[in-house]
């Protein structure tokens, strides 16, 4: 691996490139914040499909994306003079001291060491440290603009971190049964209604809870099976083809038998 000196090295040819870049080229020169806005959202997926992937090669090239949009991010702040890289590492080293003084010390405490037995105490300790920093709500650090799975997750993480929670996941379990059972009747009625909506979306919520209870990322599973689900149907779409014939001329049980044939190849 790199030495310091090389890494620092790196980062600074980075930095000397966005200048050239800004200054030369008619593209990077007409980008603000908000064009740019998008395009950082995009280049976030796409570094999460690489991390569910697990393909390393393609990590390293997102993760270059990612941080070429923080460079450029902070180029256009420091052509105003709100901003610089500088301020840009600065603020989040010194947040990152405040709020680890299980590491760095409690400046509120002469700098003594707060004492952790475990990652759950580490963010508890965060949260509070958050709230006494301004912060108006647990749940004010959850963006407006989250996906909603990761929303309610996030959400629930929070508001357990300051002992909002189920004890046990027995009682989690018990809720989604209620959830369950309150969906179904919704949905024996003759017509549906803005109720039903809600009580899908409430099932939804307990089974989020449920997967927190168990350490699952309900979003990482939810696209695991939508990944499976893809290679599966195209797998289907590719026998048809090899058939000469298309999906609408085929049975359901023709495509069932495809698609069981897929999941017995690992698909």
């Amino acid at each position: 691996m790199h030495t310091k000196e090389q890494k620092m090295a790196a980062f600074s040819r980075l930095l000397d490139i966005m200048d050239e870049l800004r200054e030369k080229c008619p593209w990077d020169m007409k980008q603000t914040n908000e064009s740019l806005r998008h395009l950082t959202i995009e280049e976030t997926y796409e570094l999460s499909d690489a991390i569910l992937k697990n393909d390393l090669q393609e990590l390293k090239k997102e993760l270059g994306d990612v941080l070429l949009h923080i460079v450029f991010y902070a180029r256009i702040g420091s052509e105003t003079g709100a901003y610089d890289i500088a301020d840009v590492c600065n603020t989040l080293c010194d947040k990152l001291i405040k709020r680890h003084p299980h590491i760095y010390g409690d400046p509120n405490n002469a700098g003594e060491l707060v004492k952790v037995e475990n990652a759950e105490q580490v963010k508890e300790n965060w949260e509070q440290i958050k709230l006494k920093e301004g912060n108006k709500s647990v749940l004010s650090g959850v963006a407006k603009g989250t996906p909603s799975l990761v929303k309610a997750l996030r959400m629930q993480e929070k508001a357990a971190q300051v002992g909002f929670d189920w004890p046990t996941a027995e009682e989690v379990w018990a809720k989604v049964d209620e959830e369950l059972n309150e969906l179904k009747a919704e949905f024996n009625h003759d017509y549906l209604t803005e109720k039903t909506e809600k009580e899908f979306g409430d099932f939804l919520f307990a089974l989020v809870n449920l997967a927190r209870k168990f350490n699952i990322n309900p979003d990482d599973a939810l696209e695991k099976t939508n990944l499976k689900f893809l290679q599966r149907f195209q797998y289907i779409e590719e026998q048809a083809k090899r058939m000469n014939t298309s999906l609408l001329e085929m049975s359901l049980d023709e495509m069932d038998t495809f698609w069981n044939e897929a999941k017995n190849k690992g698909l």
